[in-house]
């Protein structure tokens, strides 16, 4: 359908203008997206390589962080190309279609990592605080149970969402201030009543990240009481480290999403860019930081990612 500026009219095509106010540094934003992305796409390639292909890496743990590596490669490769081409080549024009596609697994992918978070936690709970039943368990029966439910969860939460936006009528704009499709700022434009949108995008806030993370501080608070029962201090500082990146990982992919969703709310008077830049921090800073924490704080990984990268060298 062609586009016609009157009311009554829905847009089928709308326009993503990258960072607003910052157009004409375009081509230097670019230079962090695309080094991020290249680090996110190799560097989880890498890693979901040497679990899948050595034996010893099939423990639960790891087969939860090649799952992590995974989602973490399709949410760089589902925003990160798209800027680029705002960046690059002025291309921001996408269909209703496509961007509820983008939309779908952006926020998808996001709630499949919320969901192998948990998981994380409640194997690094099972480990320290049942660490003799650890392998009876967590089988890979029980891992490949859960993997499962993780994806389904996600993608079942997400498709009604589509739905929703494809019975709405976008009428009042559609120029997208973003480098991404995102559910408020496409529902925002629309002439009808989306209060069932607003609703139901709530809902799935509370009952997927919002609920994973109670669960994982809940998770965290029972490592740490058993943590201060252990006896020796050797048994502190394997926990300590076991626990640490895993951690870190966390605050780093809650923590921005966090910050973006309370300066969108209550934030008015910070610039758009901000925003903007903000929700980009969410989706490229933690792919390509979480190979790079494992592979540092894990000392397995660390040993194979060596002996793939110089061993077959000499």
């Amino acid at each position: 359908m062609n586009i016609l500026n009157h009311t009554g009219t829905s847009h089928r095509i709308f326009r993503l203008l990258g960072i607003p106010g910052l157009e004409d540094q375009h081509m230097w934003n670019s230079i962090p997206f695309i080094i991020s992305y290249l680090i996110a796409v190799l560097g989880n390639s890498l890693f979901i390589f040497i679990i899948l292909t050595r034996h010893s890496l099939h423990e639960p743990m790891y087969l939860f962080l090649c799952m992590l590596a995974g989602a973490d490669i399709v949410l760089s490769t589902c925003t990160v190309p798209q800027a680029l081409a705002i960046f690059w080549f002025h291309a921001g024009e996408i269909s209703l279609d496509r961007c509820i596609t983008h939309l779908f697994f952006i926020y998808s992918t996001f709630i499949s990592e919320s969901g192998i978070l948990l998981t994380m936690a409640f194997d690094r709970y099972i480990a320290i605080c049942y660490p003799l039943r650890y392998t009876t368990i967590l089988t890979h029966a029980l891992v490949g149970k859960i993997g499962s439910s993780i994806f389904l969860r996600s993608y079942g939460t997400i498709s009604p969402m589509t739905y929703l936006l494809k019975r709405l009528t976008f009428c009042q704009n559609n120029i997208i201030p973003h480098t991404f499709c995102e559910h408020i700022g496409l529902t925002k434009y629309a002439c009808n009543d989306i209060r069932v949108n607003i609703w139901y995008g709530f809902s799935v806030l509370m009952l997927t990240v919002v609920l994973d993370v109670v669960l994982i501080c809940v998770s965290y608070m029972l490592i740490l009481r058993a943590f201060f029962h252990m006896p020796s201090q050797n048994a502190h500082h394997k926990a300590l480290n076991t626990r640490g990146s895993h951690v870190f990982v966390i605050i780093l992919l809650y923590g921005p999403r966090i910050f973006t969703t309370l300066t969108q709310r209550f934030g008015c008077h910070i610039p758009p860019h901000t925003h903007i830049l903000l929700a980009n921090v969410c989706i490229l800073v933690p792919p390509m930081l979480n190979p790079i924490i494992y592979g540092i704080k894990t000392k397995q990984i660390q040993d194979q990612m060596v002996h793939v990268l110089f061993t077959r060298q000499k």
